[in-house]
């Protein structure tokens, strides 16, 4: 019987390890204004998911007018969820501004 190799097994997880390499890297050589830059980055992605979303219920309702009662709470729904994740991505990055800061003042 021939042995497979473990290194087949981390193939898949490549594309996490380069995608999470720029967040360590970042932290990692600029300290805590590197934590303050990765928020205001938390931050500005929010804000470009808020504005996606309420562009798609915009388009939605200039393009096909108004929509019936499920049809429309299916939209509001959908604006609402993006919302909601949006706000996550605002209190998080907030956080990591305010972690940063605070690195700042007290460690130096």
């Amino acid at each position: 019987m021939r042995k497979r190799s473990e290194t087949l097994l981390l193939l898949p997880l490549l594309p996490v390890f380069l995608i999470g390499m720029f967040p360590m890297l970042l932290i990692g050589m600029l300290g805590s204004a590197g934590l303050i830059i990765f928020g205001i980055l938390l931050i500005r992605v929010g804000l470009a998911g808020t504005m996606d979303a309420r562009g798609d219920f915009n388009q939605e309702v200039i393009v096909h007018g108004h929509a019936s009662g499920p049809q429309r709470a299916a939209q509001v729904s959908d604006l609402q969820a993006a919302t909601r994740m949006a706000v996550l991505l605002h209190i998080a990055g907030a956080a990591m501004i305010v972690g940063g800061i605070a690195g700042l003042v007290f460690v130096g």
